[in-house]
């Protein structure tokens, strides 16, 4: 039953959000400008760079790793 109360709860409040229709102005002002092309692009860079940096971070452990063990 407390399962039931908390999922209704929960439920009834992302109805709530929902029925907002009002844009953050930011997200308008991004779009009006064209500048949300240049958010999307450095979110993209910086996401690919941590990306590059663990793949490269792993390579140097399993050097290690094997090196270690000999």
């Amino acid at each position: 039953m407390k399962k039931f109360l908390i999922t209704l709860v929960l439920l009834v409040i992302s109805f709530q959000i929902f029925a907002q229709e009002q844009k953050p102005v930011a997200e308008e002002s991004l779009y009006a400008s064209g500048k949300i092309y240049v958010v999307v692009v450095c979110a993209a860079v910086i996401l690919l760079g941590l990306i590059v940096f663990l793949f490269t971070l792993d390579r140097r452990l399993k050097k290690l790793e094997k090196k270690s063990d000999r």
